[in-house]
Parts: C-alpha cells; structure tokens; sequence
C-alpha cells in the first residue's frame, strides 16, 4: 500500500471507528438478562405496540399518496418541477423541532385549522392521530424521491409500446410502470419506514410522551433514561437490530438491481 493509501486508511478507519464505537459499548455493556429486564418494562411493551402500528399506518399514507406524487414529478418538467421537488425534499434538511412547532402552530387550538377540526370532533394535538401525522410528514420526502428516481429511469418507449398494443393507461401503469419501478419503491418504503421508526423530535412537541398513546420507541428511551436505563437500553437494541435488518434487506434488493 503506498503512503497516499495508507493515509486515507488511516483517516478512513479513524470515521469508522467513530461510527461504529457508540453501537458497539451499546451491544458490549448489554447482557441477555438486562435486556430480557428492560424489554420487561412497561414502557418497552406499549411504545413497541404504538410504534409498530402509527409506522405502519403512515407508511400506507405516504405510499398511498407519494406514489401519484412522485409519478407526477417523474414526469414534470421545467422550473416549477425542480421547485416542486425542493418543497418535497425540505423536512429532510429542516430540524425535526421546527416540523413540531409548525404543526402544532398549524394544528392547534389557536392554529388556522385547528378551530376548524375541533368542531368536527378531532383534536390532533397530543393524540395518536398526531404521531402519525408527524411520522408522515417526515418519512414522506425518503419514499418519494426514491419513488420518484425510479420512475424517471424507466424507458419511457416501453410505455408507449405497451400502449400501441392496447393497453389502457391505467394497464401500461400496473403492468410495465410498475413492476419496473417495484425495487425502487420499495426501496423507498424501506427508508420512510426507518425514517418513522426514528422520529423523535416532531412527535415530541406536537404530540408529547403520553405512555400508550403519543410515547413511541424513541421517545421511550428519553422518558426510560430518567428510571430505569436497562429499559432504555433493551429498546435502543430494539430499533438497532430493526435498522441493520433494514440495511441488509436493502443492500440484498441493490445487489438483485445490479447487473
């Protein structure tokens, strides 16, 4: 290895190691019975309940909604798609907190819509309804582009034949657009999923910690930490084993995409 290569290796395993050394002391300081402890505790068992079904529900929204939306923007062109796309892009880059307080300004009883809900009956703040909005809201932007890269890689000459040989516009969709763009999407439901599984600091103001009813699993291991860190450990390798079973999943889908 030359002196260039040696150097960056040296650089390079200098980052790994600061990647990998917290999530290593976090599975080395763990045992099997303070984990079997920690999942034990009643905070680990609702906030696993509440966050498998509030993740999975806004995954069926984004991909619901996101999909027209990121074929739309495939297919767009000029200065309004590019601006259009940056809109969608933007809770990625925008800090978690100021999602919070936009919805809860937006949402809230003194909020524009806010009034307008309650006098149908739905108070989204500090509710259920809330995390999932929240999760939505963020996890959107990661299926989306994804979606939306996939889509735009598809000859669009295999559309139009399948058109010439008379398939609607709705068959050449689900019969030639759609099982070419699957590995993307899902893809992206994958990232969006993950992005949801991990919110914290949206739900945190717009919906709170209420144990059983706004507290997920990230928020269940700030509220753990304060009595009982053996749970707060157990859940944090909870979401750790969820994330590198993600990764290796997706990484077996790129492998498949390859040529």
């Amino acid at each position: 290895m030359t002196p260039p290569l040696r150097f960056s290796a040296a650089l390079g395993g200098l980052l790994l190691a600061l990647l990998l050394l917290p999530i290593a002391t976090l599975v080395l300081t763990s045992s099997p019975a303070a984990i079997a402890r920690g999942l034990a505790h009643p905070l680990a068992g609702q906030a696993l309940w509440l966050s498998a079904r509030t993740t999975l529900l806004s995954l069926l929204i984004v991909i619901a909604l996101g999909t027209p939306l990121a074929l739309w923007l495939a297919r767009a062109r000029g200065r309004t798609s590019a601006l259009l796309q940056a809109a969608v892009e933007l809770p990625i880059v925008l800090p978690p907190a100021v999602l919070g307080l936009a919805l809860l300004l937006a949402f809230g009883r003194r909020g524009p819509f806010g009034p307008a809900l309650e006098s149908i009956g739905i108070a989204l703040p500090f509710s259920t309804a809330a995390v999932v909005l929240a999760q939505t809201i963020v996890c959107a932007p990661f299926y989306v582009q994804a979606a939306r890269v996939g889509l735009q890689a598809i000859d669009p000459d295999l559309v139009l034949v399948a058109r010439t040989l008379g398939a609607s516009r709705r068959g050449a969709f689900l019969r030639v657009t759609l099982p070419l763009a699957m590995p993307a999407l899902l893809t992206g439901a994958a990232l969006a999923w993950a992005r949801a599984l991990g919110e914290f600091g949206a739900t945190l103001l717009f919906a709170g910690s209420l144990p059983g009813r706004t507290q997920t699993l990230p928020l269940a291991i700030y509220g753990a930490l304060e009595s009982d860190v053996d749970a707060a450990r157990a859940i944090a390798l909870v979401l750790c084993g969820v994330a590198f079973i993600l990764l290796t999943l997706l990484r077996a889908l790129a492998a498949r995409k390859a040529p």
